[in-house]
């Protein structure tokens, strides 16, 4: 760690490699205190490059010995500083012997080589691979890899790496050896070792060419009942991506583990794929309907990474989004087909959006905004966000928009054509796209290149004597960190209409003989007219349908044309999205009423509304509980020039009280006709059924009767499932019960003692207690004081701190400043234990400048705080963004 500022790596500053690598052959005497590594690797010099020195990376790691082509080096044969080793004036042909001491149970960053539970994993991406061996560790270095693993037998009895297994046995001494060898080139992030005390599930599944495979989950001893639902994901993962995209599995094994500490949510290694334990493991005791569904998500996301990402991998870590934006946009497509229906799938993309706009529209607007393919870092491992992960996903997504589904589809079979075993860049994506498809899309490279959400104003005028209907269509940008000038974006914007009766008219552009219930629009420049003819009357406009680009719209409707476009949109995303406009405008005015102490109102209109949406048994379940979902206290902040937390909550609080008095009868029977009876199935139907329910069980918790809370009691008591007793427990304590009730904290306490030996529910229970409103500052003390609780699991850590600081607006923005007191302590805490999940917390303080100067100068103050310690490269980048913004 230190104090000096980190050293900026500009994207325009990339420079081939002088030597590329063959193969690798990885030897590993696995030690928890003491692990022996020697890397025998086989160099050639690029003829691309000039420069004739080998430039290897390594990090935490002992040296003990380099032979070069047979000879043993010694110093001034290499240089050794600042991370580098560096051999000049190399020949064009090297072997290199590299021998190295690596200390695994020292390890607590959780990259490189480290140990959870007694037993050996890796996490090399973005930068691990260093901390095992001197390498060029880069994702443009690609190589074969065969790896032997050492290990006692009866301590380690797995030994798992990358490829396909080739070789195994015993040893003397009670030891034992297994050789793996991965036929694809791989750059060394993709790099993984298993060894330890692990069962797993395994199947062979049959491939659609005939090829039969070995499937395998491997957990520690006494999860193996929690993985039938991650092998059936990855089952489906593998038949889905043969029959949209023709790609098919191109080894003969595919295994998926489980660690309980691990910095993200999973890696994809080839071949070896590496989980936090979340997102694997699942039965109905344990696991939520949400859970059930993350899990299918993410095993997807990894699974697809086979070849968006480890097949056609990313030249340089600015590229990062063109593989996980790209894997996303296939995770969230793979999880709407897995609905089997359309209002599964707008289910699916309304839970996008929100996370889309609940985080990553904050973040294009803080000190962290950059674009999907930045232009420079300080640490790379800051630049794992949802602007590369998420607002990369609109932007593929946005491909698929333009040149419609078949045409995206023939340019992903020209990506892969072009490019397979190579690693690329965003731009090489773009001309496979542009190519197949015949068009001309240089503009569209800007959503790569600019940072910032674009705001489109949308203004309408309906000439009844000619029967056509004028947009004008205007976008703008915000400057952003190194960006205060932008160019026009080409945005596609769907459009479709409504007649007075609430049915479509059909939409056809001046000049076209196509119409269509919903046309996409091409905004290119920063302000252009669209007519649209034979429009029989003035229509309710439906606009931006299923969220077309990740852009704010800006479009003045009335009341009532929102409340026609709730009833009747046939977009069921708008229809979501009207209801949400409809309560932002009454929050908004509320927030402003609390601040300004004036009385607090909620108009019969709007109640009425939400009625109608709460009695409409038409609709899927799960839509009506999204659309009786208020926005969140985030994205009200995202609406206000300056934020006032306190005020946001109390404003949305009473919002949802007023709803629940006023609707308490309608809640009654929603809960008692959305009750899922007999065996728990995590399918989607049912899980609507049980959002409902317990949503209508959080608002009948807030109404003025202490009934409601021996509802929640009873649920609790008689849940054959998580999802429902989770719920009633959270419902009870972020209500309040706790308070008015002891046998809510019996509840408490109850469940503590029933799941004190499952990890993850430990971990919901943490969570549910810090983001309660409820929950003071004095008691996530009290909770970091618990035997259960420690820093050195990210997901523990997760739970308790990153909940109270990031999702509890009520308490952690104190008046006093004590919530950023807490937040300065114990990350720095954090950040000498992990310095990557630190920097995570950092964030939490993006938005300080926006804050009411009542809360703004204490913020300040403990930033200040902060900034003048001894931090991590990750934390310090963070920290002096922050400040300086």
């Amino acid at each position: 760690m230190n104090t000096a500022q980190p050293e900026t790596i500009q994207r325009l500053d990339y420079t081939v490699p002088s030597f590329l690598v063959d193969h690798i052959d990885l030897t590993f005497d696995l030690a928890p205190s003491a692990t022996s590594v020697s890397a025998t690797t086989r160099f050639k010099h690029n003829p691309a490059s000039d420069s004739r020195e080998i430039v290897l990376n390594g990090q935490d790691l002992e040296l003990v010995k380099i032979v070069m082509n047979g000879r043993t080096l010694e110093k001034p044969d290499y240089a050794l500083d600042h991370g580098e080793l560096r051999i000049p004036n190399a020949p064009d042909d090297v072997t290199l012997v590299i021998d190295t001491l690596v200390r695994p149970d020292k390890n607590t960053s959780l990259m490189g080589l480290y140990i959870s539970n007694g037993n050996f994993f890796t996490q090399c991406e973005a930068e691990g691979f260093r901390k095992i061996t001197y390498y060029p560790d880069r994702p443009d270095v690609m190589a074969s890899y065969t790896v032997t693993l050492f290990a006692d037998k009866k301590k380690y009895p797995v030994l798992l790496s990358n490829g396909n297994l080739v070789d195994q046995g015993d040893l003397p001494k009670g030891r034992h050896f297994a050789k793996w060898e991965d036929p694809f080139k791989k750059p060394s992030y993709l790099f993984a070792l298993v060894a330890g005390n692990l069962v797993c599930q395994e199947e062979t599944f049959r491939l659609a060419d005939g090829r039969d495979v070995l499937l395998q989950v491997w957990v520690e001893d006494g999860n193996l009942d929690k993985t039938p639902h991650a092998m059936e994901s990855l089952k489906h993962s593998i038949a889905w991506d043969e029959s949209r995209f023709g790609l098919e599995l191109d080894l003969d094994r595919f295994m998926i583990v489980a660690v309980s500490d691990f910095n993200m949510g999973a890696m994809e290694n080839k071949g070896l794929n590496i989980f936090n334990t979340r997102y694997v493991l699942a039965n109905p005791r344990i696991a939520t309907d949400q859970d059930y569904a993350n899990i299918e998500s993410v095993v997807g996301h990894e699974y697809f990474h086979n070849w968006t990402g480890d097949r056609v991998t990313c030249r340089d870590w600015f590229q990062l989004s063109l593989k996980e934006g790209l894997t996303v946009f296939r995770d969230q497509e793979f999880s709407a087909d897995r609905t089997g229906s359309d209002s599964g799938r707008a289910v699916k993309r309304i839970e996008d959006v929100r996370t889309l706009r609940q985080v990553q529209f904050p973040e294009d607007a803080g000190p962290m905004a950059h674009p999907v393919r930045p232009d420079s870092y300080q640490e790379i491992n800051n630049f794992y966000t949802v602007t590369i992960y998420e607002k990369g996903a609109e932007v593929v997504r946005m491909y698929q928009t333009l040149l419609g589904r078949d045409g995206f589809k023939k340019g992903m079979d020209l990506y892969f054509k072009r490019h397979d075993g190579n690693a690329v860049t965003c731009a090489d994506f773009l001309a496979a796209m542009a190519d197949a498809n015949g068009r001309d899309l240089s503009q569209f490279e800007l959503w790569y290149s600019q940072a910032g959400t674009p705001r489109v104003k949308l203004e309408s005028d309906y000439d009844s004597l000619n029967r056509t209907l004028s947009l004008t269509l205007s976008q703008s940008c915000p400057p952003t960190p190194g960006q205060t000038e932008k160019k026009p974006f080409l945005i596609p914007i769907a459009i479709g209409l409504l007649d007075a009766h609430g049915k479509e008219i059909p939409v056809r552009v001046k000049g076209s003989d196509n119409a269509s219930d919903t046309c996409v629009l091409e905004l290119t420049q920063e302000k252009q007219t669209f007519t649209l003819v034979d429009v029989p009357e003035k229509p309710v406009i439906s606009a931006l349908r299923n969220f077309s680009a990740p852009v704010i719209l800006e479009f003045e409707q009335t009341d009532e044309e929102l409340l026609h476009l709730l009833a009747n949109d046939t977009d069921s995303f708008n229809r979501w999205e009207a209801g949400q406009r409809l309560a932002m405008r009454r929050l908004l005015e509320l927030t402003h009423a609390v601040r300004e102490n004036r009385p607090l109102t909620l108009d019969k209109p709007f109640i009425d509304a939400f009625r109608t949406v709460l009695t409409n048994t038409s609709l899927d379940p799960a839509l009506r509980e999204l659309a009786l979902t208020l926005p969140s206290e985030t994205i009200i902040a995202e609406k206000m020039d300056e934020i006032d937390p306190r005020a946001i909550h109390t404003a949305r609080q009473f919002m949802r009280k007023t709803l629940a008095n006023a609707l308490e009868k309608e809640w009654q029977k929603a809960y008692k006709n959305n009750l899922t009876d007999g065996e728990y199935r995590p399918i989607p139907q049912d899980a609507g059924k049980r959002a409902l329910k317990n949503l209508a069980l959080s608002y009948l918790l807030l109404c003025d009767s202490t009934d409601t809370c021996h509802m929640a009691i009873d649920q609790y008591r008689q849940a054959n499932n998580m999802t429902d007793r989770l719920a009633a427990l959270t419902s009870l304590v972020h209500s309040g019960c706790m308070q008015k009730l002891p046998e809510v904290k019996e509840l408490l306490e109850h469940f503590y003692k029933e799941y004190e030996n499952e990890p993850l529910v430990i971990d919901k229970w943490f969570s549910l207690q810090s983001t309660s409103p409820t929950t003071s500052i004095e008691s996530i003390r009290e909770l970091m004081e618990h035997p259960a609780f420690t820093f050195r699991n990210p997901n523990r850590a997760r739970s308790l701190i990153f909940g109270f600081c990031h999702n509890n607006m009520a308490q952690f923005h104190a008046e006093d400043g004590s919530g950023y007191e807490f937040w300065a302590k114990y990350l720095l805490e954090l950040d000498r234990i992990n310095p990557q999940v630190a920097a995570r917390l950092a964030r939490c303080m993006d938005q300080y400048k926006r804050y009411v100067p009542s809360l703004r100068q204490p913020a300040e103050r403990a930033l200040k705080q902060v900034s003048k310690q001894e931090l991590s490269r990750d934390t310090r980048e963070i920290i002096n963004k922050t400040l300086s913004a």
